[in-house]
C-alpha cells in the first residue's frame, strides 16, 4: 500500500522497463526545484526521502519535511532533530514476536466491537510476513535422527500457537506465514521476500519504490546488506504499522564507514563483522545510521555485506546500509529472482540515483570512519559482550584474565567415558544464526574444515554438545551437494533444526552429568557459537563464558573442548601417525572455499526450496483451523490468553496526570539488556511463572520457553525481570528476580513486590544505569514492565528499540541530566518518588520535576528528561500506549 501524494514538488513520472511502466517519485525533482543537493545525500537518506516524496499527505509528511530532508547538511546542522513519518512497504515478524502481536490484534478486533466499530477493520495494511523460526530447541544433538525428533517435539510443543498463526493467517487479510522447519526469517527475507524495489497496483497504475520494512526482531538490519532499508521494532510498533500508522523517526545522523583492500587469507565475514562492531561500539552511534562506501565493497560478497548489517544492533546502529550495485543485481539473480524483478531493481535504482559502483563520488557524512581489509584478522568475541572482541592469538590469555578465582576442575563419568571438567571447558560448540549460516563461504569453510580434521583422525570432545542449525534448507541442499555431511556428522555437527536455536538460548539442555558438575563445582563453562548474541545468561543458564565465532572456528572449538588453550600454536591433537595437527593444517584456503561454492551452490537450490515455502508438511496443513472473525479464546490455554491492555478502556483517554508516590521495583546498573528484563530461555520450576504453569495442569517437562508462552500475559509479566544474572541493588547479596518490598523489608521476588504493591495502590518505578534496555528487540520486556504496574523508568541511558517500546505500552522513560546518575545523587531506592510537570503541556523531551523523599521525610530534587522524543510519541503516551491510540483512531 502507498498512499497518494500531494506531489507538492512534481517529482511524479513514469519509468519504463522493458514492456512495463511504473510510476515513481523522482529525486532528481528536487534539485530542479532548487531544493538541497540530494545528488551528495548518503543513499541511506535519498531512500527515506523518496518514502516523503511518495507519502505527502499533509498530515503524517508535511512539504516542509521533505525541504529539510532534501537540504541536510552535517556541516551546519541542517535538518538535525527534525521529526519525520516513515511508511514501511512491508513487516516482517518471527513467531517470538509474532505470535503476541497476533494475540493483540485478535484482542482488538474484540475491542473494536465492543466500542461500537467493526472488527474487520483490524487487519494489516501492508504487507505482513511472518517466518516461524524461533520454537525450535536443541533437545537432541550428534545423530542422525536429531532434526526429526526435534521438529517433531517443536510440534507437539506449539500446537496452540501454530494453530492460532493458522487462524490468523486464514482471518486476517494481507498476512501470511512461513511455517516451521523451514528457515530463519532474516535469511528467508535476503534469499526469498525482499523485493530491493517493490511495485504495487493503485488506481490502476504501476507504482514502483524502495523496498523498506520494519521487523519484530533487531537483526531485521541483515537485509540491509541488500540495499533494503529497514530495522528492529518492538511488536508494538510493528502493529501499529501493520494498521497503517507511519514510524516516527528523527532525522538521523549517518556515519560513513569507508571501506578499502580485501580480506586477507585466513580472515573470514565473521572477523570482519566482530571488528566493525567493536570500532562501532567504541565510536557510538546508536540511533545512527551507519552507511558502508569506498572500493572495499566490490571485495565483499552480498552475503559478506548480509553479516556485516546483520549485527548492526549489536554496534548500536539504526541500520548497516550497503547501497545497491552489480553485486546485488548478481545476487539477486543467483537467488532466482524473477529477471523481470532484477531488470526493475536495475532500472530503478539507476534512475533514482541509488545504484553504487567504485566511481560514485563520495556522499557527505554526520562523520567518517575508515577500514583496510587486509588489517583483519582471526577473531572472537566474549566472554559477554559482542562488541568485546579479541584477536583469536590472545583468545586464551583473554578469557584467563576473565576469571575471577582459583581455576576449578572436576572428574566426570557419562555414557562410558571418563573426562576432567573445569573452568574454561567448552561444553556447547553451535553452528547456529542468520549471521553466519546464510553465508555459504563460512558454512562451506565449515564443513572443509571438518573434512580435514576427521582425514587427520581429529574428533570433537565427548563433553561438547554440538549442533548444526542452518538459516534455510538451501544450507543443507549445498553442505550435502559438496559431500561435507560425513565429516560434518563424524564430529557430530548432525542437523538439529531450521531455526535460530542456541543464539537465542534455545540450546536445550546439557547432558545431566555435565550440567550437574557444572553446578556442583561452580565451573565457568564455555559456548562458542557463530551467533551475534552472548550477553550472560542468554545461550544457556549453566554458560557463563560465551564466545562469538566463525564457523569454522566453532568446528575447531568442538575438537579442542577448551577455552584455555592457544588455539594457534597448540596443536588440536595428533594424527593416525601421532603427528601434532594444528589449527592451520585444517583451516581451508580461500580458494578451496571458492572452489566448493562454484561446484555446489547452485540457482536451482533456491528455486527448489522457496517454490512452496508458505505450504508447509503435513503436520503444518493438518491443524485444526478456528473459525470465525473474532478468535475463540480458550481460557483453559496456557499458550494464548486475551490480554488485559483494552480493559475498561473509554472512548476518549484521560488527561495526563502528575505521577505520585511511587516506589523502586528494582535499582538496577550499567548494561541491562532486554534478555535482563523480559522473560526468556527456559522456566524454572520453582519460578513464579513455572509455579503458574504448574498450577494450571502442566508439568515441568512441557513448560517450553518464555518465548513460546509470549503469548500468555500471565507466564510472561511473571518472567520479567527474572533473568538468573540480573543483579537488584534492593536486594544486595542476591541474583536473579528479586526485590525488597517497602516499608516491611521482605524479601521476595519481583513479581510478588509488585502484586503486593498493587495491592496496596502503589505505583512503581524502575531506576537504572546507563544503556538500559541495550540487546535484542523485545515488546516483552516493555509489555511485562507495564502489566507490573511499573508507571516510569529512570535511568542515565537508553537503548533506542526499548525506549521507544515503553512509551507505546504507556511508561514513561525519563532520563537523567548529564553528569547526573543514582549514586552521585544519592539514591538509595528506599525513597518514594514524585514526577511533576506532565499535567501541563507535555511536549517531547520535556524536562520534568523529580521529587525523592527518604523515610525520615528528608527530600531530594532533581530534574530529569523525559524521552518521549516526538510528538507522535507525546500522543501515544497520552492515550495510554499505541495500540489504544490506534484502537482509537479506528472508530
Amino acid at each position: 500500500m502507498t498512499a497518494a501524494s500531494k506531489n507538492s514538488f512534481s517529482a511524479r513520472a513514469t519509468l519504463r522497463v522493458g514492456k512495463e511502466s511504473y510510476e515513481i517519485y523522482r529525486l532528481d525533482a528536487l534539485a530542479k526545484s532548487g531544493i538541497g543537493n540530494v545528488q551528495r545525500l548518503p543513499v541511506s537518506l535519498k531512500v527515506l526521502l523518496e518514502n516523503l516524496l511518495r507519502h505527502e499527505d499533509d498530515r503524517f509528511v508535511h512539504a516542509e519535511d521533505i525541504r529539510v530532508l532534501a537540504a541536510w547538511d552535517p556541516s551546519n546542522g541542517a535538518g538535525a532533530e527534525k521529526e519525520v513519518s516513515l511508511m514501511p512497504a512491508r513487516v516482517l515478524l518471527q513467531d517470538f514476536t509474532g505470535v503476541p502481536a497476533v494475540v493483540d490484534l485478535a484482542a482488538m478486533r474484540d475491542a473494536i466491537k465492543k466500542l461500537g466499530g467493526d472488527a474487520k477493520k483490524i487487519n494489516p495494511l501492508l504487507p505482513a510476513e511472518l517466518v516461524i523460526d524461533h520454537s525450535v530447541q536443541v533437545d537432541k544433538f550428534g545423530a542422525a535422527d536429531a532434526f526429526a525428533f526435534n521438529a517433531g517435539l517443536e510440534m507437539e510443543r506449539n500446537i496452540e500457537r501454530y494453530a492460532f498463526l493458522r487462524w490468523g493467517q486464514k482471518a486476517l487479510k494481507n498476512f501470511r506465514v512461513v511455517p516451521p522447519d523451514t528457515g530463519i526469517c532474516h535469511q528467508v527475507n535476503l534469499e526469498y521476500l525482499a523485493r530491493v524495489v517493490f511495485s504495487v497496483e493503485q488506481d490502476g497504475k504501476k507504482i514502483a519504490f524502495p523496498d523498506s520494512l520494519v521487523g519484530t526482531d533487531s537483526h531485521t538490519t541483515m537485509v540491509n546488506g541488500l540495499g533494503v532499508m529497514g530495522w528492529g521494532v518492538g511488536g508494538i510498533e510493528a502493529e501499529a504499522a501493520m494498521l497503517g500508522q507511519p514510524l516516527s523517526m528523527l532525522i538521523p545522523s549517518v556515519v560513513g564507514f569507508k571501506l578499502h583492500g580485501r580480506l586477507p587469507e585466513g580472515a573470514t565475514a565473521t572477523d570482519l563483522v566482530l571488528t566493525v562492531t567493536q570500532i562501532l561500539r567504541k565510536k557510538g552511534v546508536v540511533g545512527k545510521f551507519v552507511e558502508f562506501y569506498g572500493t572495499g565493497l566490490s571485495n565483499l560478497t552480498l552475503p559478506d555485506r548480509a553479516t556485516i548489517a546483520n549485527m548492526a544492533p549489536e554496534y548500536g546502529a539504526t541500520m548497516g546500509f550497503f547501497p545497491v550495485d552489480a553485486e546485488t543485481l548478481s545476487y539477486l539473480r543467483f537467488t532466482d529472482r524473477s529477471p523481470e524483478q532484477v531488470a526493475l531493481v536495475k532500472a530503478y535504482t539507476k534512475e533514482q540515483g541509488l545504484f553504487r559502483t567504485d566511481q560514485t563520488p563520495e556522499p557527505v557524512f554526520s562523520e567518517k570512519l575508515e577500514l583496510d581489509l587486509a588489517t583483519v584478522v582471526p577473531t572472537m568475541a566474549g566472554p559477554k559482550r559482542p562488541q568485546d572482541s579479541v584477536p583469536l592469538t590472545q583468545a586464551k590469555t583473554a578469557f584467563e584474565k576473565s576469571l575471577t578465582e582459583a581455576r576449578k576442575h572436576t572428574s566426570v563419568q557419562s555414557n562410558g567415558d571418563r573426562y576432567e571438567l573445569a573452568d574454561g571447558s567448552v561444553v556447547i560448540a553451535a553452528i547456529t544464526s542468520c549471521t553466519n549460516t546464510s553465508n555459504p563461504s563460512l558454512m562451506l569453510g565449515a564443513g572443509l574444515l571438518a573434512k580435514k580434521a576427521v582425514e587427520r583422525g581429529l574428533t570433537s570432545k565427548p563433553w561438547v554438545k554440538t549442533s548444526f542449525a542452518p538459516g534455510s534448507k538451501v544450507v543443507t541442499d549445498y553442505i550435502e551437494k559438496a559431500g561435507l555431511w560425513p565429516y560434518l556428522e563424524s564430529l557430530r555437527f548432525n542437523l538439529v533444526g531450521y531455526g535460530c536455536t542456541t543464539c537465542i538460548g534455545n540450546s536445550g539442555p546439557l547432558p545431566e552429568t555435565i550440567g550437574k558438575a557444572i553446578k556442583d563445582n561452580n565451573l565457568v563453562a564455555v559456548s562458542v557459537l557463530s551467533g551475534n548474541r552472548n550477553f550472560e545468561g542468554r545461550i544457556n543458564p549453566l554458560c557463563r563464558a560465551n564466545y562469538l565465532a566463525s564457523p569454522p572456528l566453532v568446528v575447531a572449538y568442538a575438537i579442542a573442548g577448551r577455552m584455555d588453550f592457544d588455539i594457534v600454536n597448540e596443536p588440536l591433537g595428533n594424527d593416525k601417525s601421532g603427528k601434532p595437527v594444528y589449527l592451520r593444517d585444517i583451516w581451508p584456503t580461500s580458494q578451496e572455499v571458492e572452489s566448493t561454492m562454484r561446484s555446489s551452490v547452485s540457482s536451482e537450490m533456491f528455486r527448489k526450496e522457496y517454490a512452496d515455502v508458505f505450504t508447509g508438511d503435513e503436520h503444518w496443513r493438518a491443524l485444526p483451523i478456528p473459525e470465525g472473525d473474532l478468535y475463540a479464546w480458550d481460557g483453559k490455554s496456557t499458550y494464548i490468553k486475551d490480554p488485559p491492555y483494552f480493559e475498561g478502556m473509554p472512548l476518549k483517554p484521560s488527561a495526563l496526570s502528575d505521577l505520585h508516590g511511587l516506589r523502586a521495583l528494582a535499582l538496577l546498573g550499567d548494561s541491562i539488556t532486554t534478555d535482563h528484563i523480559s522473560p526468556a530461555g527456559s522456566i524454572p520450576a520453582d519460578s513464579p511463572a513455572g509455579k503458574y504453569l504448574i498450577a494450571h495442569g502442566v508439568q515441568p517437562k512441557d513448560f517450553n520457553s518464555y518465548g513460546a508462552r509470549r503469548g500468555n500475559h500471565e507466564v510472561m509479566m511473571r518472567g520479567t525481570f527474572a533473568n538468573i544474572r540480573l543483579k537488584n541493588q534492593l536486594a544486595p547479596g542476591t541474583e536473579g528476580g528479586w526485590t525488597t518490598h517497602q516499608p516491611s523489608g521482605e524479601k521476595m521476588t519481583i513479581y510478588d513486590a509488585a502484586i503486593k504493591y498493587r495491592g496496596e495502590g502503589v505505583p512503581l518505578v524502575v531506576i537504572a544505569g546507563k544503556e538500559y534496555g541495550s540487546g535484542s528487540s523485545r515488546d516483552w520486556a516493555a509489555k511485562g514492565t507495564i502489566l507490573l504496574g511499573v508507571r516510569a523508568v529512570l535511568a542515565e541511558s537508553f537503548e533506542r528499540i526499548h525506549r521507544s517500546n515503553l512509551v507505546g505500552m504507556g511508561v514513561l522513560p525519563l532520563e537523567f541530566l548529564p553528569g547526573e546518575a543514582p549514586k552521585s545523587l544519592g539514591l538509595t531506592g528506599l525513597e518514594i518518588f514524585d514526577f511533576e510537570g506532565l499535567a501541563q503541556d507535555f511536549a517531547p523531551r520535556k524536562k520534568i520535576q523529580v521529587r525523592a523523599r527518604d523515610a525520615n521525610g528528608k527530600e531530594k530534587v532533581f530534574t530529569a528528561l523525559a524521552r518521549v522524543d516526538t510528538p507522535f510519541e507525546v500522543s501515544y503516551y497520552q492515550h495510554g500506549g499505541i495500540l489504544q491510540y490506534v484502537l482509537r483512531q479506528m472508530l
